[in-house]
């Protein structure tokens, strides 16, 4: 606690990863924690409500501590989702010039640049997997439903981000009830698909993805099968649903999608695409570009979805790898993900 108490004083001017910060709190709880299962470990939560959220306090209840509230995008910035912190806008620690990415962009900076270990996030159409990609850390978001969401409109998932896909069974251990992890049998089959038939994905980012890809088949990880993966844009239905504006164009592209995807796990366990089709923008956002292209399709299916770590590009931002299992298959997922993590070993910051 002391450590990462000492190390958020330092870092956080500059990264502006906090909106507030509870030291003298931490302090004590965590000589209260003393005994519990995760004995006064230090995490962070995602705003000003993440410490009422479902997730935060199974942690609190097994002897973790939070340390404080993360960053979220500030007043107008719908799509510029940088976060805003209590010393300024919040930054990329690998690029201060980019964006982390949002809505959990705080929690991603904290836990990327090692103020704490695990941060927690939700995820309504990419705010974990998006943050996680860009800051180069370990991001899942949950089953759509598996665990409890103030959303209303069932697209957002309680979500974490750790540095590693190992440190995020700390999470799933404390928020699940039942929670019997299985080392996935290898090779694992999988569908690789660029840009799930619709997305424009910008090449280099596509390239480091398909060389994360050849490395998991050569390491025998994954079993790529011959059919790739053909949705439709669901921007429109995402928008409907968020909206609360049905249209019978927007429930035919929900339907086709599901049962694309039905059948996809049907035949693999695993698919995997880029996370977003573009690198962390500037500051001023991403202009015409959406990036949650590639993530918001399984806010609206509600499979449970990673981002792991798998390169950079030539400029230096780190490019996400996202896994997507069936529904309720996030214990198996986070294995699977162990496992291409170890096999892709991605430097960190």
């Amino acid at each position: 606690m002391d450590r990462a108490l000492e190390r958020i004083g330092r870092e956080d001017p500059r990264l502006c990863a906090f909106i507030e910060v509870w030291p003298e709190r931490a302090l004590a709880d965590a000589e209260r924690a003393r005994g519990l299962p995760l004995a006064g470990m230090p995490f962070a939560v995602k705003g000003r409500t993440g410490i009422r959220s479902y997730a935060a306090r199974r942690l609190i209840g097994a002897g973790g501590v939070p340390v404080g509230s993360t960053s979220v995008p500030g007043p107008g910035t719908y799509w510029q989702t940088w976060g805003l912190g209590a010393h300024g806008r919040t930054v990329n620690p690998w690029r201060p010039d980019r964006t982390p990415g949002g809505s959990s962009a705080g929690s991603a900076v904290a836990v990327a640049a090692d103020l704490v270990g695990l941060a927690t996030g939700s995820d309504g159409a990419g705010s974990v997997r998006i943050p996680a990609a860009w800051c180069g850390v370990f991001g899942l978001k949950t089953t759509n439903g598996l665990l409890p969401s103030p959303d209303r409109t069932g697209l957002a998932s309680a979500g974490v981000l750790t540095r590693s896909a190992a440190g995020a069974r700390t999470y799933l251990r404390t928020v699940l009830d039942d929670c019997a992890p299985v080392p996935p049998v290898l090779p694992v089959p999988a569908v690789f698909s660029t840009g799930l038939g619709y997305a424009d994905v910008d090449p280099e980012v596509a390239a480091v993805v398909r060389r994360a890809v050849g490395g998991l088949v050569a390491a025998g990880v994954v079993r790529l099968v011959d059919r790739g993966c053909e949705l439709l844009d669901p921007r429109e239905a995402w928008q409907a649903v968020r909206g609360g504006s049905p249209s019978p164009r927007a429930a035919e592209i929900r339907r086709a999608n599901d049962t694309a995807l039905e059948a996809l796990f049907a035949r693999a366990p695993l698919l995997l695409t880029p996370t977003t089709p573009n690198r962390p923008h500037g500051h001023d956002g991403p202009g015409e570009l959406f990036s949650t292209a590639l993530t918001w399709a399984f806010n609206l299916s509600g499979h449970p979805a990673a981002s792991v770590p798998a390169g950079f590009t030539a400029d230096g931002c780190p490019v996400g790898l996202q896994l997507v299992a069936e529904r309720g298959a996030d214990v198996q997922l986070l294995e699977t993900a162990c496992a291409v993590e170890d096999a892709l070993a991605t430097v960190r910051p």
